[in-house]
């Protein structure tokens, strides 16, 4: 068990074998200068967030050889990357990461709202407009009783650790309110998690692919992932098995149900099995529920940790939140774990975020409550949006391969050929953001044959982004190797 909060320096330096596994490209193809070529791959890894900013580079001798190629070739990369802002150096000491002016990574990054362009980097509804605006009047009226206090609550507010609570034990894991912290978003549930958990160089399971920005949240947390595949059957007990006993991670980190990106779905016996194995090992679960109740075509799948067996339910750590269901705007997510666990991340918390808006969570209190009432509404809708979807990829771009998931937001498609990333910026010039399956990779280079299609938007909004990419596809992609540097992320 964690004795509590302890804060952990990861080390600012980037090894030249941790930069040579990073970069896809090889610096001497493409028909590129070499040094071009690796100034290029180390910029476009600062700005999808894989390098973090300010952490010294390798120094030129070991990188060059990490990499196999001339001292030269590092040296004119490194005078490049300074040149265009992208690294600094001081005389004796080193070159650190750094961003010009104007840019933003990608966990940073702003998407403004461009005219006719269609935006699938988010595979998350809008808010259910009823629904909210009733949640909003009734917060209203419930903030009076909150004025006269002070406003802080690291553990989130009574009433909604109450409510979160009361549905996890409706769904069939009895929870008390205080096996519940109320966060901002489920992305801070991982970190707050992470940083509790893990030391920096501790190994994470994660699923390949998984969600990228919990796959940053590892990295950030100078924590080494050990990856495991998700394929079109879904997860392999035998290999999870073996990753956990050989590997011995501190941390598992797994999406269950309704897997984001592939919308695979755990069975209950894999889910046991899994929970064997991880008892063995000593390893954490760290259970990702928000695509949960996201069940199109099957009944929603009941809590992971409600099919512990006895004495491992303390060693399963559930985040959750309301932003597929409800909506992402309010940034309101939870952490369900034993009470002692909660109040070591209520305190590890405290020093950067010392609790959420008061308003924002009487908002999801309310939207919590007519949780059924949003779901009886969005779930078949976003069928129908699932459906169109698939139609229309048969139509427009009938070699492209998938299976139809039984819940979850996306379409985890197989293109045949590695052109992932050269597409998604052939799309962005017909006016489509799209996410190659690259982003999603545990491992760099990986799914590069894969692309990840949301059908939160409506059918005819759906089928004209078909189309677009068909377009993007049909007018070929030589000139979409050119990356035009701007940022972009998912969700």
């Amino acid at each position: 068990m964690v004795n509590g909060p302890v804060v952990h320096s990861v080390d600012r330096t980037l090894g030249s074998r941790q930069l040579a596994g990073l970069l896809t490209t090889a610096p001497h193809t493409d028909g590129r200068p070499g040094y071009r070529a690796l100034a290029d791959g180390v910029r476009k890894l600062l700005l999808d967030g894989r390098i973090a900013l300010h952490v010294r580079l390798p120094a030129e001798r070991e990188l060059a050889s990490a990499l196999g190629i001339s001292r030269a070739t590092v040296t004119a990369a490194y005078d490049l990357l300074r040149e265009s802002g992208f690294a600094r150096s001081r005389r004796g000491a080193g070159t650190w990461t750094e961003l010009p002016e104007g840019h933003r990574p990608t966990n940073v990054a702003w998407l403004p709202a461009e005219d006719g362009v269609i935006n699938l980097a988010f595979a998350a509804p809008g808010a259910p407009e009823a629904e909210l605006a009733k949640a909003v009047a009734a917060a209203g009226t419930m903030l009076a009783r909150h004025a006269p206090t002070p406003g802080y609550h690291p553990y989130g507010i009574p009433e909604l650790r109450a409510a979160v609570a009361e549905r996890f034990t409706r769904r069939g894991l009895p929870t008390l309110p205080d096996q519940i912290l109320i966060t901002a978003g489920a992305q801070q549930a991982l970190s707050l998690t992470l940083g509790l958990l893990g030391r920096p160089g501790d190994r994470v399971l994660v699923e390949n692919p998984s969600y990228p920005n919990a796959l940053d949240a590892i990295r950030r947390a100078g924590l080494r992932t050990t990856p495991v595949p998700v394929t079109e059957v879904g997860w392999d007990s035998g290999l999870i098995e073996s990753a956990l006993r050989q590997a011995a991670p501190r941390i598992a980190y797994l999406i269950p149900d309704f897997h984001n990106p592939t919308g695979r779905l755990m069975p209950p016996e894999q889910r046991l099995t899994v929970m064997e194995s991880a008892r063995a090992t000593g390893s954490w679960l760290l259970i990702d529920e928000t695509m949960s109740e996201i069940a199109l075509d099957v009944a929603a799948p009941v809590p992971f940790a409600s099919l512990a067996p006895r004495g491992m339910a303390e060693q399963i750590v559930t985040v959750g939140s309301l932003s597929k269901t409800h909506w992402g705007g309010l940034r309101v997510g939870w952490v369900r774990a034993g009470s002692r666990l909660i109040t070591e991340l209520a305190m590890a918390r405290v020093p950067t975020d010392m609790g959420g808006p008061v308003l924002d969570q009487l908002v999801a209190l309310g939207l919590l409550a007519r949780t059924e009432d949003v779901l009886r509404e969005r779930l078949p809708r976003l069928r129908a949006q699932r459906d169109a979807l698939a139609e229309s990829l048969s139509r427009h771009l009938p070699d492209w391969r998938w299976q139809l998931p039984s819940g979850g937001l996306t379409l985890w498609i197989d293109l045949g050929r590695p052109i992932a990333s050269a597409l998604s910026r052939a799309a962005l010039a017909q006016g489509v953001r799209i996410e190659g399956g690259a982003r999603f990779g545990a491992d760099p280079g990986t799914h590069e044959q894969r692309l990840r299609f949301p059908y939160v938007l409506s059918p005819e909004t759906l089928d004209d982004a078909v189309r677009r990419v068909a377009t993007a596809l049909e007018t070929g992609l030589d000139s979409a190797h050119l990356d035009n540097g701007r940022p972009h992320w998912v969700a």
